[in-house]
């Protein structure tokens, strides 16, 4: 009996697992297609590592300044050269326990898959950025990147002074990142990269319908040479 409840459990697990992937498969190449707008003159980037990613904008623009809201100073190395700073939304025990895939906890997993612990936004500073297959530039509008900007601050835990949270912490990626509290639980269907993907819908950009992965966002702005093959 215990071996029949044991294999009708894994078999189930397994059937979940293929469902989870064949939804987030076809589901990602759904197209939510860009708004017609006006030639963008504002310009940002999706980074991606492989796995995760980040919205990229200007440090400084006429349209914001995200001085006022964060500090290069919240770094391990002041920055005083940036031009452009990194968001990635995502859970704070990925974030601060799992530098690599090999320091993954069963437990830090188990918790990020359902929603059983806290989120924080990871800001990285950069000079410069180059286009790859995992960098991708956009231009947008004076008024795409307000609604952008909205969308990233809205993940921002803010304190009864309405400032951000910098967590303190050796766990950063390097001396040009910080971590900030925020608002919202990861799991598996609202992941970093959903996070990303729904900013990419908030200013009007090319998006999955739904992507638990970077790959589902990246699909969308492949060459078009390749698009076509």
């Amino acid at each position: 009996m215990a071996i029949k409840f044991l294999t009708l459990f894994i078999l189930t697990l397994v059937a979940l697992v293929v469902l989870y992937l064949v939804a987030a498969f076809f589901l990602s190449r759904i197209l939510v297609p860009k708004e017609p707008s006006a030639q963008g003159e504002v310009e940002i980037y999706i980074l991606s590592n492989g796995v995760h990613t980040d919205l990229v904008v200007p440090l400084k623009t006429e349209v914001f300044d995200w001085n006022s809201f964060i500090s290069v100073a919240d770094t391990k190395v002041p920055v005083t050269e940036a031009r452009y700073v990194a968001f990635g939304w995502g859970d704070k025990g990925f974030y601060l326990e799992t530098p690599t895939w090999a320091d993954l906890k069963v437990s830090t997993a188990f918790k990020a898959m359902f929603g059983l612990s806290s989120s924080a936004i990871h800001a990285t500073f950069y000079q410069q950025l180059q286009e790859n297959e995992l960098c991708k530039k956009i231009l947008l509008t004076k008024s795409q990147y307000s609604r952008l900007i909205r969308h990233i601050q809205q993940r921002f835990q803010l304190d009864a002074a309405g400032s951000t949270m910098p967590v303190k912490t050796d766990a950063n990626y390097g001396t040009n990142d910080a971590f900030y509290e925020a608002k919202g639980s990861y799991n598996l269907f609202y992941t970093c990269n959903t996070w990303t993907n729904n900013g990419l819908k908030a200013c009007g950009q090319k998006a999955s319908w739904w992507t638990p992965f970077d790959t589902g966002i990246l699909y969308h702005y492949r060459p078009a040479k390749k698009a076509a093959e």
